[in-house]
């Protein structure tokens, strides 16, 4: 439970001007996170406190709304996960395709929306943190089991949720994290199966693995600081393509030195690939202008610079991906 922290190495980002540009898909006032593609298709969207569903080509509908329908504070930062293929992580359960599991601050813990749109609560975090993080462990070093990240003071606590809702810590004390977190695919290097988190302060990004233990995977080389650094991140799926596209929450965020735009942006998979984007890299932006790095980890990692946002973009949550059909 108890957190070693050690660093692995370092690597510097290729300061090349970058190749590919983040561009504004569609106005969704409030956008905070998005939500890999369900069965159907459509993608899930966290704005304003309620829940959208969008397609690549901008279409966008209401979801969960009425009685038993979902609804939270517009104001927090209510992340989300869509379970991308149903898995058992206990011996009576299992997550569903396509339920979504979104963090409620206060008081802290999760919400589960089934595809109906029926929200109920699903699990309780200890009271005194601050719900900053989550994504789902499809690859199973942490049991297929649900990761959720939360603020301790100045550290970070891990949390794994099996399908019943029960909640094991995993690491108390960890670097300070927030964000769009992931868990690394196995071809990952040394950090396959790893969750992956960034910290916006010093701009590294930290892998933690299923005992509790951090260690740095590399730097990003882009800006740090609070509402500056990087904060989104998401692994570009195998068999991406020209003909698939990366989408990423800029959210309006009122005076501040990166107001956002309140949209879904999107970078295509055209210029992805031409940037020397591949499937099993690590795509990670800065909250302030969604400046872009690919960071690819095989025995050892490296991290190149390959795309930029709207200077005045605010990005949140996860980077999610659509690949071809």
């Amino acid at each position: 439970m108890f957190l070693a922290f050690t660093a692995w190495g370092r690597c510097h980002a290729q300061t090349v001007p970058p190749s590919a540009h983040w561009v504004s898909l569609r106005h969704l006032a409030g956008v905070v996170d998005l939500g890999s593609p369900r069965r159907d298709g459509w993608l899930t969207a966290s704005a304003g406190g309620l829940l959208y569903l969008f397609r690549p080509s901008g279409a966008i509908r209401d979801i969960a709304r009425g009685p038993g329908g979902y609804g939270t504070n517009p104001g927090t930062e209510a992340y989300l996960v869509v379970v991308r293929r149903g898995h058992r992580s206990g011996a009576r359960c299992r997550f569903r395709r396509d339920d979504v599991y979104a963090l409620e601050v206060v008081p802290p813990g999760i919400v589960t929306i089934d595809v109906s749109g029926q929200a109920r609560p699903f699990a309780t975090l200890p009271p005194a943190t601050f719900p900053n993080g989550i994504t789902f462990d499809q690859v199973g070093r942490f049991g297929h089991r649900l990761l959720v990240t939360a603020a301790v003071g100045d550290a970070t606590n891990l949390y794994a949720i099996d399908c019943g809702g029960g909640v094991r810590t995993l690491a108390e004390n960890a670097p300070r994290l927030e964000g769009g977190i992931a868990v690394a695919p196995r071809s990952f290097g040394n950090f396959g199966g790893q969750l992956i988190a960034p910290d916006e302060y010093s701009g590294r990004l930290v892998a933690i693995d299923a005992q509790g233990t951090a260690r740095t995977v590399t730097e990003s080389g882009l800006a740090t600081g609070a509402d500056i650094g990087v904060e989104s991140l998401g692994f570009v799926p195998f068999h991406f393509d020209r003909r698939g596209a990366a989408f990423l929450a800029d959210r309006g965020t009122p005076d501040n030195p990166h107001p956002g735009t309140d949209s879904i942006l999107m970078l295509p998979g055209k210029a992805l690939v031409s940037a020397g984007v591949r499937g099993g890299d690590l795509l990670v932006a800065t909250e302030g202008g969604a400046d872009t790095t690919r960071i690819r980890c095989r025995r050892a990692c490296t991290a190149r610079r390959v795309a930029d946002g709207p200077p005045t973009a605010h990005a949140e949550g996860h980077i999610v991906f659509v690949r071809r059909r």
